[in-house]
């Protein structure tokens, strides 16, 4: 598919499986996450490497879990060797967790799925945030609404990934709130205790629900969910 022409007014969000990824099979055994944030190929290696060097943030509850998580990513067949950064630039990444660190690491392109998404028409607008074993990708499409689903099933069949939209925009659908933004900063734990706080309607007044129910809701401690829905609450809340 050619890309010369304007990028069309679709914007989706893809949720994806494919083989041979590390940071998918990191994710699939441990807690914790990463953002992908961007690839290159290291000036000497030419238009053919046989590695490229990405840029990524770990990020976790806990500083074990993302030891973990990176202990993990180092052990995979399919990774090279993990160059962590100072922790100041995971933090100004704006990460979805309480403990994040960056790092680079090299690897092979071809179990990318990057590459395939692009020739196909998916143009990659957001970092990639990889969590339970699937990544998450927000994409533009370069063609009519109407191609989308025989495109998937060329990424599909190609690289042998397993690809569910869960949303879809055009120019005629409302942008994603400021709120659903934030909301995206959020830990999975952090995200599944806020939006069951407000379901059980814990922010109308007057509250029909205490802390102690929401953690007999969820199964959790008292002072874990109260944890998790300051911390929630604080970068909902951030004007920054």
């Amino acid at each position: 598919m050619s890309l010369t022409g304007e990028v069309s007014s679709v914007r989706l969000t893809l949720d994806l499986w494919h083989p041979n990824c590390w940071a998918i099979e990191a994710t699939d055994r441990t807690g914790g996450g990463v953002l992908a944030h961007a690839v290159y190929n290291s000036p000497t290696t030419g238009e053919s490497p046989e590695t490229v060097r990405g840029l990524f943030t770990a990020f976790g509850e806990t500083s074990a879990e993302v030891e973990q998580l990176l202990d993990a990513i180092r052990e995979s067949e399919h990774s090279g060797e993990v160059f962590e950064l100072q922790e100041r630039f995971g933090r100004a990444r704006n990460a979805p967790g309480n403990v994040v660190r960056e790092f680079f690491l090299e690897y092979d392109p071809s179990e990318m799925v990057c590459p395939t998404l692009l020739e196909n028409g998916f143009v990659h607008s957001a970092p990639v945030r990889i969590e339970d074993g699937s990544e998450e990708w927000n994409l533009c499409f370069a063609g009519d609404r109407s191609a989308i689903e025989a495109s998937l099933d060329d990424v599909r069949e190609q690289s042998g990934a397993e690809v569910t939209i869960t949303s879809i925009t055009t120019a005629d659908s409302p942008d994603r709130s400021t709120r659903e933004h934030r909301l995206d900063t959020l830990t999975s734990a952090q995200r599944e205790v806020f939006e069951h706080a407000r379901e059980a309607s814990y922010y109308e007044w007057p509250r029909e629900i205490t802390t102690r129910e929401l953690a007999d809701d969820l199964d959790l401690a008292k002072s874990t969910l109260l944890e998790h829905l300051r911390r929630a609450e604080s970068k909902l809340l951030d004007p920054d």
